[in-house]
């Protein structure tokens, strides 16, 4: 028989306005915060996009500078240039070369700045009181501020060797100009210096030279740039021995020499042995050092002169900078004092860089935890979840005595027209007895008349106006009849034993609610395809491991039992959370009630069919389990039934419910990277080892489950795409949480074409 409840009371009249209700208000409010609270979460990935892009670019290592050009033609080249000293400058428009001069040394050093090896070289600078000009990786400077710094406050001279030490022979027009005013911009953060010394990677003496290198000289000549090259290698790179190191570094004849050494770019302990030596060996033979600017001013006294004076062209290295040197020495020449925006800009480039710094370490640190956590967790999912299936499925497995006595099915329903009729139906053909009673809240498009319309036997109709979902569960409540109460959704399908499985475990007294089997029934879209994936590995493993932690964190309100007592003790449905099937669980738990997985009792429901729909959905459940947990915060440190949850369950849920998500993107925001900037095969190689992990735990959730395996196929996009949207979810609904924000309830449009599965019936 068909009853319904009094209609409710008939709106106030047209003349006065109604007050705003409280859910109303609510609403108002999460609607307005809505959108910052979504453009700050982009921003934070933003910004952690940019850190490590950033990080990756000052590490050099994008693409392969190992490609340096040999056996070009030098037929453009002029021979006085080919012929010449090491010193290039372009100087009225005119390639002009300098030689050092004879018993001078000007020590060069390539690479650095390095924080292992660079200080040990100032260090015996200083101590013989020798000069050196370093040609610096800008990438390298930006990273070490503090070097650079000490360096030049030594009174040593610095270059320009490019900001990703790339040869610059195959670069365009733009990226040269970039490598070096960025490197400009380095040097004035961190030293308050831009200079007009150039050395290219790669580069030697001058006769190698060739038509693909020369136009990048005459470009930088016309800027202002003096470039420097090398009659002398030391061949510290090959790291020959000590004794090599210095013979290979001394002139012939008495002659000058611009002598190479490198205080970066690999292993220089054979450097640091043989620099001392060879300052000790050209010393006693007469030998001067001197930086380049100091060759310059004993070589082109007139020149030097203007130099000195800041007579620069004005978009040359110098603009930015002060025409003075602030009294700095010949051997500093090359150094402008950086002013306005290239110091400050310069000053920002340190500041990010450090930020990155800090970062990346700190996030490849999260990495590693995250990953143990994860691969912890399908560890502790597969062995628990292969127990509790083998202890389930016993042939003497039992709850106790058959439970047989009737129940209460209550199906809460808001404007679920096109799904309540396959509802009710599903529900009439239960072979187990049930009551059913649907609380109507407040629906305007004929709910409860399509429900009152079936003339189902045992039918209720419950109308209220419109309060939530938990105000109409515990409306529900209230009616029932019966001392065991199945909760459900209105747009969900049972199959004829759900409820007769899903009752089974009260004939433990212990046992205060039942979990069952939520399965999507709109799965052959992409959509639902990948939320079924995630419902049979994500959600029922999960509850297998949990139910056996004895830890269960939730009750799904597509299906769901309680003991009709335990609910009231525990104050009913709250409406302090979103998720009031997470809240009501908890409570359980914390009142010293089982809460345990029933996985025969499945229940069909309809999953958002559109990505806004499933982000409204996603982002409610992820906000209301983080209300429900910190509502419940005070069971870490009760005793009790309530404490064991606290420090077992509780920690499990934040750390593979909320932390581990959260932090889950590092695992692909470093495969990334890694693809980027680091090695694209290994990264690859990586990422589809953790693939295959997954893929074992889903294969073994769905032989689990008896689904159909070929809906893996779909894993590795869902793992490209799905994956992401849910990380962002979850981001986004912590930083609602910590701006203290509050949603209001969102209600999902339903097609009402899922129905139950054929073949189901019967089944245990």
């Amino acid at each position: 028989m068909t009853t319904s409840s009094p209609t409710p009371p008939s709106p106030p009249s047209r003349g006065r306005r109604r007050a705003p209700s409280r859910i109303e208000r609510a609403a108002g409010r999460a609607a307005a915060l809505q959108r910052p609270r979504v453009l700050l979460a982009l921003l934070l990935l933003l910004a952690l996009t940019c850190v490590m892009l950033l990080d990756g670019y000052l590490r050099a290592e994008v693409g392969g500078d190992q490609r340096v050009r040999t056996g070009a033609s030098a037929s453009d080249v002029p021979d006085e240039v080919l012929d010449g000293g090491p010193i290039l400058t372009f100087r009225g428009g005119q390639a002009t070369t300098v030689s050092v001069p004879d018993k001078t040394i000007a020590l060069t050093f390539d690479d650095g700045p390095n924080p292992t090896w660079t200080p040990q070289v100032l260090d015996i600078l200083e101590k013989y009181d020798v000069p050196g000009t370093f040609f610096l990786v800008g990438s390298m400077v930006s990273r070490y501020p503090d070097i650079v710094e000490d360096l030049v406050e030594q009174g040593n001279e610095v270059g320009i060797h490019t900001f990703t030490h790339v040869d610059l022979s195959y670069q365009s027009d733009a990226r040269v100009t970039r490598e070096i005013e960025q490197t400009q911009l380095a040097l004035a953060g961190a030293a308050g210096i831009t200079t007009t010394l150039f050395r290219a990677p790669y580069s030697s003496e001058t006769d190698a030279i060739d038509n693909y290198s020369w136009p990048v000289y005459e470009e930088l000549g016309e800027d202002g740039y003096t470039s420097v090259f090398v009659d002398t290698d030391s061949d510290d790179w090959r790291r020959p021995g000590v004794s090599d190191i210095v013979k290979s570094a001394t002139p012939e004849d008495d002659e000058g020499a611009s002598v190479l050494f490198h205080d970066a770019g690999g292993e220089r302990s054979q450097t640091i042995e043989a620099l001392p030596k060879y300052i000790e060996k050209m010393k006693a033979k007469g030998y001067t050092f001197t930086t380049i600017s100091g060759v310059m001013a004993e070589q082109q006294p007139q020149q030097q002169t203007q130099q000195q004076s800041g007579q620069q062209p004005s978009d040359g290295p110098a603009a930015g900078a002060s025409g003075a040197d602030g009294g700095r020495s010949d051997l500093q020449a090359a150094h402008h004092q950086a002013t306005g925006a290239t110091l400050y800009e310069g000053k920002a480039l340190i500041a990010a860089v450090a930020v990155a710094e800090w970062t990346v370490p700190a996030l490849s640190i999260g990495l590693v935890i995250v990953g143990v956590a994860v691969m912890g967790r399908f560890g502790m999912m597969l062995i628990l979840a292969r127990r509790h299936y083998r202890r389930r499925n016993r042939r003497r497995f039992s709850w106790g005595p058959p439970v047989t006595g009737p129940v209460s099915v209550i199906v809460p329903a808001y404007n679920e027209k096109e799904c309540i009729a396959n509802t009710l139906q599903s529900l009439a053909r239960s072979t187990h007895p049930i009551e059913i009673v649907v609380v109507d809240d407040g629906s305007t498009d004929g709910t409860a008349e399509i429900a009152e319309s079936l003339g189902l036997p045992n039918l209720r109709v419950v109308r209220q106006a419109n309060a939530g979902k938990p105000a109409a569960l515990n409306n529900g409540v209230r009616h029932a009849r019966y001392d065991i109460v199945v909760m459900m959704d209105g747009d969900t399908v049972f199959e004829p034993d759900t409820v007769r499985h899903l009752v089974q475990p009260f004939a433990d007294p212990g046992v205060g609610a039942v979990a069952g089997n939520a399965k999507v029934g709109n799965r052959r879209t992409l959509i639902g395809a990948w939320q079924h994936i995630e419902y049979v590995m994500g959600f029922n493993l999960d509850r297998r491991m949990y139910d056996l932690l004895r830890c269960m964190p939730t009750i799904p309100g597509a299906i769901g039992a309680f003991r009709r007592r335990a609910v009231l003790e525990a104050g009913g449905m709250s409406d302090d959370t979103l998720a009031e099937d997470t809240d009501i669980t908890i409570a359980l738990h914390r009142a010293g009630w089982r809460v345990v997985y029933q996985e025969h009792a499945r229940a069909w429901t309809e999953a958002p069919g559109s990505l806004k729909q499933l982000w409204s959905q996603r982002y409610r459940w992820s906000y209301g389990t983080m209300q429900a947990l910190w509502k419940h915060r005070r069971s870490l440190t009760d005793k009790g039934p309530s404490g064991r949850f606290g420090r077992v369950g509780m920690p499990l849920v934040v750390l593979f419910q909320v932390v581990t998500p959260v932090f889950a993107p590092l695992i692909d925001v470093f495969t990334v990277y890694s693809m980027v900037f680091v090695d694209f095969r290994a990264a690859l190689l990586a990422w589809l080892a953790v693939l295959g992990v997954q893929l074992v735990c889903a294969a073994y959730a769905f032989r689990l489950d008896r689904e159909r395996y070929r809906y893996l196929l779909m894993m590795p996009l869902q793992q490209l795409a799905y994956r992401q949207m849910m990380y962002l979810v979850l981001i986004h609904s912590c930083v609602t949480a910590l701006t203290g924000g509050r949603l209001r309830w969102q209600k999902l449009k339903r097609t009402g074409e899922v129905g139950t599965p054929t073949g189901t019936a019967g089944t245990g």
